[in-house]
């Protein structure tokens, strides 16, 4: 079964719920064996597109997809494209030192755009980092996001303004405050959802166990997504759990359900039912959108420390964006005039995020010392001071300039 539910144990079941306790087609399913003890091969999951852009059938989950237009396919496309894009110059700029640090999202662009696009106007997002993608379908200004990670910010977006929270570093956090924004709304009367947003690493906080427990006590209308790059910095998957990461919302009593995270289609169809769950009175859903981190886990990481080439050739051949282009080409979707138009539009997004980020003040060197203290603090002042001089250092080699 791809969508494994306990709520057949517990009062709350309803008719919505069916989804979680019937049998699901399988489409398709990894070939990956593990053993010793505690693994088994690789569970099936949803998928609607395969690797090489066939459309494959799904009894369950087909109905969230079926009337999609090649104009929102294409849609989708230029997402992914701009969000890679843009993702891609960030990272040049941090190698540039216009950046402090960033995030890549290279790889995740089918698991953000498909389950970003699912979302309404009203739902609330609650991101960690690296949600770059999800920001773009809630049109966040890509500079915003620069400007953080610049350090000339603290995000430099309304949240409210777009239903997308500032982005949190402290790993799990967010899915407590989104727990209890779910809360809130359901006390409120409100039909919307919520959705928290975080990784396969940050899934073995106990942040995100403590909501899984209020979620499911409480009914609240919220998704938790995982994306699942299945390396947490530099630690696998399967140093953190011995089962499948979906199936962690058995024990909390809430469907779980595993997604191929490079098939924007399946992340798509798979959101929109999970969040009409929750605008349903149905409580959370678990999905895990497995996929592969592409790149470094930031821009301070070397990959290559602790995982081979091989591997990443073999999620290569399974890229996101190229499995689109495939399907639109094969279903005469889109044609080469489209392509063309969009390169030139990746490269003007390019060229404008450069701009604006060069453009930008470089961050205020002594802002790190205010308000550690409410009424200062004698180490605090000492250590400003041993700052200044240092920083007076570099004006003294240059002769005064």
């Amino acid at each position: 079964m791809t969508v494994e539910s306990t709520a057949a144990r517990t009062p709350r079941r309803s008719a919505g719920s069916k989804a979680g306790t019937t049998g699901t087609k399988r489409t398709t399913s990894t070939t990956k064996k593990a053993s010793g003890a505690g693994k088994s091969a690789e569970p099936a999951l949803v998928q609607l597109l395969t690797p090489e852009g066939k459309r494959v059938k799904n009894a369950e989950f087909d109905k969230y997809v079926d009337g999609i237009t090649a104009e929102e396919l294409r849609g989708l496309y230029r997402d992914m494209v701009l969000t890679r894009r843009f993702d891609a110059e960030a990272t040049a700029l941090q190698r540039q030192g216009e950046l402090g640090l960033w995030a890549s999202l290279l790889g995740q662009e089918a698991a953000q755009i498909g389950s970003g696009r699912a979302l309404r106007d009203d739902d609330y997002v609650f991101p960690t980092y690296r949600e770059h993608g999800v920001a773009w379908c809630r049109g966040v200004d890509p500079t915003n996001l620069l400007g953080m990670f610049r350090g000339v910010n603290n995000g430099g977006w309304d949240p409210n303004g777009n239903n997308f929270h500032l982005y949190t570093i402290v790993i799990g956090s967010q899915t407590l405050h989104a727990t209890g924004y779910a809360m809130g709304i359901t006390k409120d009367g409100a039909d919307s959802a919520v959705i928290a947003y975080f990784g396969d690493g940050a899934s073995s906080q106990g942040d995100v166990a403590e909501a899984f427990t209020f979620s499911a006590v409480y009914n609240a209308p919220v998704v938790f997504f995982c994306q699942n790059n299945q390396w947490a910095i530099s630690e696998p998957t399967e140093k953190q759990s011995r089962v499948p990461l979906y199936q962690r919302a058995q024990g909390f009593g809430f469907p779980g359900v595993r997604v191929d995270g490079n098939d924007v289609l399946a992340n798509l169809a798979v959101t929109k039912w999970a969040l009409e769950r929750a605008r349903a009175g149905e409580g959370p859903t678990l999905v895990e959108a497995f996929t592969y981190r592409m790149g470094a886990h930031t821009t301070s990481d070397d990959p290559t420390r602790y995982r081979g080439d091989e591997e990443r050739l073999a999620w290569e051949a399974k890229d996101p964006i190229l499995r689109l282009r495939r399907h639109l080409e094969a279903a005469n979707h889109a044609d080469e005039g489209f392509f063309a138009e969009l390169e030139t539009e990746s490269e003007t997004l390019g060229k404008r995020v450069r701009e604006a980020v060069r453009a930008m003040p470089d961050p205020d060197h002594f802002a790190i010392f205010e308000n550690v203290y409410a009424d200062g603090h004698a180490l605090v002042d000492e250590e400003r001071a041993q700052f200044a001089a240092y920083q007076a250092s570099f004006a003294d080699e240059d002769g005064g300039k």
